[in-house]
């Protein structure tokens, strides 16, 4: 199936941001935490930097199983940060999570985070590059990377079934996005010319699920 970009990249319109958030994506998170796991100890104590934070579950659920981690975590939507910052405040981890408003790449990157990642952002960019090359400019020698996206399906039957499989009970806008997503996803061996190009060819994208691939491994 030949890809499809999405027509916006910002999912900042309040219905729809709203909507996103309330949405369950425990499964799909919980694996993103588990794969972040695989490479961090428990006493994990390093900065973690968030590209595409969404409304924040992910840096909910890294601070929570982190408690030492500090993260910052950005997203181009005010919408879904005013969001982000209701849950974090929420919870009580202010101090622990700082959130940032601008789009890719980074206006000004700094070497300073420990670990990187990013889910289901890469796949809404107009430029797939701007992701790999903000992660090159932010992360530090020895640090690790965690990026997962959805991985197109070979053909549009694919797609719809994945839709009516994990969004059938989620409300029209949602499985419209999820569709359309799944369109505009990337297959293992584009994320692969990605990285090359990237000059971060040592990553390794991999499938992790019948719908998401994942790109992990460790800066020299």
């Amino acid at each position: 199936m030949k890809r499809t970009p999405e027509p916006e990249e910002l999912m900042d319109e309040a219905d729809q941001a709203r909507a996103y958030a309330e949405a369950d994506f425990s499964a799909a998170n919980e694996l993103f935490l588990e794969l972040f796991a695989e490479a961090h100890p428990k006493d994990f104590q390093g900065r973690i930097l968030d590209l595409g934070c969404g409304p924040a579950d992910i840096p909910l659920r890294l601070a929570r199983r982190y408690p030492q981690a500090r993260i910052d975590a950005v997203d181009g939507a005010p919408a879904m940060l005013e969001l982000a910052q209701q849950a974090i405040t929420t919870e009580g981890l202010d101090k622990q999570i700082n959130l940032h408003c601008h789009y890719l790449p980074s206006p000004e990157p700094a070497r300073e985070y420990q670990a990187v990642v990013s889910n289901s952002l890469l796949h809404h960019l107009n430029d797939p590059l701007d992701l790999w090359r903000s992660i090159d400019g932010c992360i530090l020698p020895g640090g690790q990377v965690l990026v997962m996206d959805l991985l197109r399906p070979e053909t549009p039957e694919q797609a719809l079934d994945l839709v009516k499989e994990y969004a059938a009970d989620a409300p029209e806008v949602l499985r419209r996005d999820f569709h359309a997503s799944l369109h505009a996803a990337y297959t293992l061996e584009e994320v692969t010319e990605q990285l090359q190009t990237s000059g971060l060819g040592f990553l390794e994208a991999t499938r992790v699920s019948d719908r998401h691939l994942a790109v992990r491994g460790r800066m020299p």
